[in-house]
């Protein structure tokens, strides 16, 4: 149980209803910041502006998935509120006060790291990145059915990337009758890919691999889909980036050729947001009630 801890959920997509509705079960008080327009009934939840908010008492601040924008923006989907997150917010905090984000960019960290607070990435964690694995490869699955002209079945699929995100890919297109390769650097990420059915290939070897391919999915987050990859795919190609923003992919020269490429980042909150925010919801529930036990055991 969370009796006792205030936590703070500020703005965010239908994924935070889950954990609302999660951290509500437990007990903890919550005040929902930048949720003006949700019509949701949360009985014994408070819905407040963020300068009505009192941060001296806030154990715990949840912020979206994507945490801020660059300027510290944060962003949500249930009200037209401009809402700030500054140092001057988080200083206002107790010392032991931590940050929750599904990931984080540089004007975030600076902001928590110059007031010493502690932040936890969630989608950083394996076991939330692999859950989240499962609806990313469906959404998937349902971009290549709605962007190309031909079955899965027998389509030649270039993953690139063996992580979290691309294993789970790979294996769903190959489960049903692509003929999928993938691209990845490390020798055992080779040997996985070769153990699964799959035919390994080396990055470097990029460009002579997308010659023949009519999707190319990309789960690398750093430039690797450049314009001299995308010169040598058929036209027809399809490009779909899961990437984080911006991406891994020459967007500019693939518009240039006539090459369909997309980036589709978020996509569990696209088409699974109940059991995306599900996934968040257990694992905040997990910390939250680690780090209340823990400051109840330092109190004795």
């Amino acid at each position: 149980m969370l009796t006792g801890m205030y936590v703070a959920i500020i703005g965010g997509d239908a994924r935070q209803l889950e954990v609302i509705r999660k951290l509500m079960e437990l007990d903890a008080k919550l005040s929902l910041v930048g949720f003006d327009q949700l019509d949701h009934g949360f009985a014994g939840v408070t819905k407040m502006k963020i300068h009505e908010v009192d941060f001296h008492d806030v154990d715990a601040i949840i912020l979206p998935v994507h945490g801020t924008n660059m300027d510290g923006e944060i962003q949500t989907v249930f009200s037209n509120e401009k809402m700030m997150f500054t140092e001057e917010l988080l200083r206002q905090t107790p010392t032991h006060c931590t940050v929750y984000s599904g990931i984080t960019n540089d004007y975030l960290d600076d902001v928590i790291k110059s007031v010493g607070r502690k932040h936890i990435q969630l989608f950083e964690r394996d076991d939330v990145a692999i859950y989240n694995s499962i609806p990313t490869a469906e959404g998937t699955v349902m971009m290549v059915i709605q962007h190309t002209d031909v079955t899965i079945h027998g389509s030649r699929i270039a993953v690139l990337g063996l992580g979290r995100v691309g294993m789970t890919v790979a294996r769903t297109f190959a489960a049903l009758g692509a003929r999928v390769k993938v691209g990845a650097r490390r020798s055992e990420h080779l040997a996985r890919i070769a153990e699964m059915a799959l035919e390994p290939f080396h990055l470097n070897d990029l460009e002579q691999h997308v010659k023949d391919i009519d999707v190319c999915i990309n789960t690398i987050p750093h430039m690797v889909v450049t314009a001299s990859v995308i010169a040598k795919m058929p036209a027809h190609t399809l490009i779909i980036d899961l990437a984080s923003k911006p991406g891994g992919t020459d967007f500019r020269y693939a518009e240039k050729r006539g090459i369909q490429a997309l980036l589709a980042p978020g996509l569990p909150g696209i088409v699974a947001p109940k059991t995306a925010g599900q996934i968040v919801a257990n694992v905040l529930a997990q910390l939250l009630s680690a780090d209340l036990k823990k400051r109840k055991e330092n109190k004795k």
